[in-house]
């Protein structure tokens, strides 16, 4: 069969996530109109006969400000190396500008096969296509270069075909049925992180980082118990994120618990904490006790 590992790469915002889902099948990582939403290296699995593909998300490469950006570029980066294929994307809709080209610099210094993608062509006019494309053709030497929209999935299989076909023959690495290397609780923190950003948007959402205590079965048959707790970097985002009569945190907590339910199989009694942990962007053990 043909097996391999193919990295998602570009600057923040420019789908990569919802790409990963949509080749994948299944929500496996997080999307939110926030940029540098991804913080970890997510692997999605793909399936199909006589083929497996491992998606490797990553960071939106950028310019960091904090210990965690340079962590997060530096994830970005790691998956450079030891992959079969890249897909570099780029988001047509919003243009493709310096941020785009930094990336390219950095994808022109691997040898591995590149492939160029022009993300969001639902977003705007086909004739407006041929130009960003042509940009985006200028920015390095790829492979192939793919129109093709995420959302709506057209062209994605497209893109997949090409990816499949610089496959080497190899085993499966992971098991039928499995989309994903991440444990329940990873997957549950993420969930509800994401609708913590989405929420609050631009008011905290690079502030929050969100861990799973606790994930079992409730006292009530078929219920499953999930206490979590968002941590936050400074005492005045506490209250915004627990609102007036503690709406927000509310709001937050229906949100995730729909997220949730169908993620566990079960109805889901969803406990929610808000503490403080001063500037753990900044500090490199704090980051390493919440998992980055």
């Amino acid at each position: 069969m043909r097996s391999g590992f193919c990295a998602i790469v570009g600057r923040p915002n420019v789908g990569k996530s919802t790409l990963l889902n949509a080749v994948v099948g299944a929500k496996v990582a997080i999307t939110t109109p926030v940029p540098q939403t991804t913080r970890h290296a997510i692997r999605g699995v793909l399936h199909r006969d006589g083929m497996q593909v491992v998606f490797v998300d990553t960071p939106g490469l950028h310019k960091p400000k904090t210990v965690l950006g340079n962590r997060l570029n530096d994830v970005a980066r790691g998956t450079l190396s030891g992959v079969d294929v890249v897909v570099f994307m780029v988001d047509g809709a919003a243009g493709i500008g310096r941020g785009d080209a930094f990336v390219a610099g950095l994808l022109g210094e691997v040898a591995t096969p590149t492939i160029a993608v022009l993300n969001k062509v639902d977003a705007y006019a086909r004739a407006k296509q041929l130009p960003q494309l042509s940009r985006l053709a200028a920015l390095g030497d790829w492979a192939e270069i793919v129109p093709l929209s995420a959302a709506t999935g057209d062209n994605v299989d497209v893109l997949v075909e090409l990816i499949a076909a610089r496959l080497p023959e190899g085993p499966a690495y992971f098991p039928d049925g499995q989309v994903s290397d991440q444990t329940t609780e990873q997957l549950a923190a993420e969930f509800v992180r994401e609708q913590a950003i989405t929420v609050m948007r631009e008011e905290v959402p690079h502030s929050i980082a969100v861990v799973v205590d606790e994930l079992g079965p409730g006292e009530s048959e078929g219920v499953t118990v999930v206490a979590a707790t968002l941590y936050v970097e400074r005492d005045s985002q506490k209250g915004i994120v627990i609102g007036r009569g503690g709406a927000v945190l509310r709001d937050i907590g229906v949100r995730a618990r729909a997220q949730l339910e169908p993620l566990l199989g079960a109805r889901v009694f969803l406990d929610l904490r808000v503490k403080l942990m001063k500037e753990w962007q900044r500090d490199p053990r704090k980051l390493r006790r919440l998992g980055y």
